[in-house]
């Protein structure tokens, strides 16, 4: 008796002396390198609004921007940052992904010109040149704005510009780029002088997505520590809309080669786009534009939105 006694005072003392309040380590996968886009995420981290929901978050940026959806999907990592265009095709090739929380609320995809030049509308396209960095996706949107104004995309000559959509189109290689994002190239474009003139892909035949959106694997959507990451996201963007000079400032703390005037100005316009309640689900959003997807021929089957989406309760 005197030994099984002894035996559990000893290890209450041992619980005694853990730490109390360990945090749960989780694995979050960026998109890209850390950019403004990321914005609620590093806040959350800087301003302890993770460690606050007992997270310890690794933000990771991946070599190749294409692996977090796959690492997630082989469960080698908790989180990935990624795009509502491609989780549905990914949904429709079976890849085992769920949305469950809102970075991006908005599309940051836009069809640019230069600003007086001869483009005045996108009817003005027909038999000019388009720059394009990423086919299939970029032709869809493309072709649906050309649709509401009478052209097709035999209309067009596309031309493929890699990742160069800036310079291809200051330097006149080309008269339009799809797939400029309105944060960042039309920033760039007049930083340097041409400024440009963006075509927003919603106000153009193309239904509102979601440009960057949280994903988890399907089997892993109980973890409790999925909420408390959504929790804290949803605090740090609530102090980024109140503070926004210092979110600026906690944002390039230990980043000092994101400040400068492009990063400045793209913080400024993606500010208004971060989602205010990010575990919020538009279940009809993603249903409209899983038609537009397949319609546009993006995607052969239909998939219900609810193995692809949800909204953590």
């Amino acid at each position: 008796m005197f030994t099984r006694t002894a035996a559990l005072l000893a290890a209450l003392i041992v619980l005694g002396t853990a730490p109390a309040n360990a945090a749960d380590k989780l694995t979050v996968l960026l998109d890209w390198f850390v950019n403004p886009d990321h914005g609620p995420l590093i806040v959350a981290d800087k301003k302890g609004f993770f460690a606050d929901e007992g997270l310890e978050v690794e933000l990771i940026a991946p070599a190749d921007p294409n692996d977090p959806p796959k690492l997630v999907a082989a469960q080698k990592a908790d989180i990935a940052v990624s795009y509502q265009p491609q989780l549905h095709i990914q949904a429709a090739e079976g890849l085992p992904l769920v949305r469950f929380g809102t970075l991006v609320a908005t599309p940051l995809n836009t069809l640019v010109v230069l600003k007086g030049g001869p483009v005045k509308s996108i009817a003005d396209l027909e038999g000019r040149k388009v720059g394009y960095s990423v086919g299939g996706f970029e032709d869809a949107l493309l072709g649906a704005m050309l649709t509401k104004h009478g052209l097709s995309l035999s209309d067009v000559e596309l031309i493929n510009v890699n990742f160069s959509l800036s310079p291809s189109i200051i330097s006149g290689q080309v008269d339009a780029v799809i797939g400029a994002f309105r944060n960042f190239e039309l920033n760039q474009m007049d930083i340097v002088g041409k400024p440009g003139r963006a075509f927003f892909v919603e106000e153009e035949g193309v239904p509102p997505y979601d440009e960057l959106i949280y994903i988890a694997h399907r089997d892993r959507l109980d973890d409790p520590r999925l909420k408390k990451f959504l929790s804290a996201v949803e605090q740090a963007t609530q102090y980024i809309v109140n503070h926004p000079g210092d979110a600026w400032a906690a944002f390039i703390d230990g980043r000092k080669e994101l400040d400068d005037e492009l990063n400045k100005r793209a913080w400024r316009d993606t500010l208004p786009r971060f989602a205010l309640r990010p575990a919020a689900l538009d279940r009809g959003r993603y249903e409209r534009f899983a038609a537009f997807m397949k319609e546009s021929g993006l995607i052969t089957k239909d998939v219900k939105t609810e193995i692809y989406t949800t909204e953590l309760q």
